[in-house]
């Protein structure tokens, strides 16, 4: 691609219209979008006005807003040319991971393929911090991912764990959630140990489901390949060769989180996901998650990471609604007392 920069003097400030030829046209039509809604939605993301004419597009706006604007568009073009297919929501991930950082490479986040859906679909880290959690769970056996609601936690750690168990690496796949609301006393609960605790492990299944064909995880459960087990049922057990994902840790005891780290084997590798800012128990009682921050975080071989709110990867709404109420809490905690 070639850029031509074209210089407009007006009494206040000098700005350059910035001009960009793509080589390949097809590639471009893909870039541009139908209609070249593509374009239409950098726009809106940088700031920008940017319009087209056969294979060159021709960006207005401040200087910063046209670098951001043509970082974009020439990555985005990159991308499909490695053959990863553009939709509104990368392009509005992409603008956040570069408006963040403007010398991130989107092929080193976009094309990391941490695994291939039944659908065919490939599931890969959608910000940098995302790409920073993926490559904890690469190096570490253990790895706390911390953060608010709709940032990938969960989800990238079952992708994560199947890849896992699809390739060898692990024998079978635990998924452990703490039954706060039931008081642990699942024993009182009508039906056998998955039926007492499917209503907490829901958002595990959700994942699951999406990543494989409902028929295969059925009978991966009968076998015992995956294995729900509620987080009052893993005392005195060890688990070898193993993925466990603990979801929910901030809703753990300091006692159970011991308990649960205490419990993994050899060949094995646990992901603790969580939101200290939601959690549920007694105020009597302090959240483990919480307490591992201060008494694990020198040990070696056990990696943090942790999430913000830009970091969203839902509705662009759901960002917004976790940044008016941390907004509402620094309002309460400012008041004099």
């Amino acid at each position: 691609m070639t850029e031509i920069n074209q210089e407009h003097t007006t009494q206040e400030h000098t700005t350059k219209d910035i001009t960009l030829a793509f080589e390949d046209i097809d590639i471009s039509r893909q870039l541009f979008g139908e209609r070249n809604k593509h374009l239409s939605q950098i726009g809106e993301a940088t700031d920008t006005s940017i319009n087209a004419r056969g294979n060159t597009v021709f960006i207005k706006g401040e200087t910063l807003a046209q670098d951001l604007a043509r970082n974009l568009l020439e990555q985005l073009y990159g991308l499909i040319e490695s053959h990863y297919p553009i939709y509104p929501t990368d392009i509005e991930y992409a603008a956040r991971v570069l408006r963040k950082n403007d010398r991130a490479r989107l092929k080193d986040i976009f094309l990391d393929t941490v695994f291939i859906t039944a659908k065919k679909s490939p599931i890969t880290p959608k910000n940098l911090s995302q790409k920073e959690y993926i490559e904890a769970i690469r190096n570490h056996d253990i790895v706390f991912g911390i953060g608010p609601a709709g940032t990938g936690k969960t989800y990238l750690a079952m992708a994560m764990a199947v890849a896992a168990l699809s390739k060898g690496q692990v024998r079978r796949i635990v998924l452990t959630r703490p039954a706060v609301e039931a008081g642990e006393a699942l024993g009182f609960l009508p039906g056998d140990l998955a039926d007492k605790v499917d209503p907490y492990l829901r958002p595990l299944y959700d994942a699951l489901h999406d990543m494989m064909k409902f028929e295969k995880v059925a009978a991966l459960m009968e076998k015992g390949v995956i294995e729900v087990a509620p987080l009052a049922f893993m005392r005195g057990r060890t688990l070898n060769d193993a993925f466990i994902i603990l979801d929910e840790a901030q809703n753990t005891t300091s006692e159970q989180m011991k308990m649960f780290l205490t419990r993994i084997g050899f060949s094995s590798k646990a992901v603790i996901t969580g939101d200290i800012t939601q959690v549920d128990l007694p105020a009597t009682k302090a959240s483990g998650l919480v307490q591992s921050k201060d008494i694990l975080r020198d040990v070696e071989g056990i990696a943090f990471i942790f999430f913000k709110s830009t970091d969203v990867v839902r509705h662009r709404l759901v960002q917004e609604i976790i940044r008016a109420y941390e907004r509402a809490e620094d309002r309460k905690t400012e008041k004099p007392s």
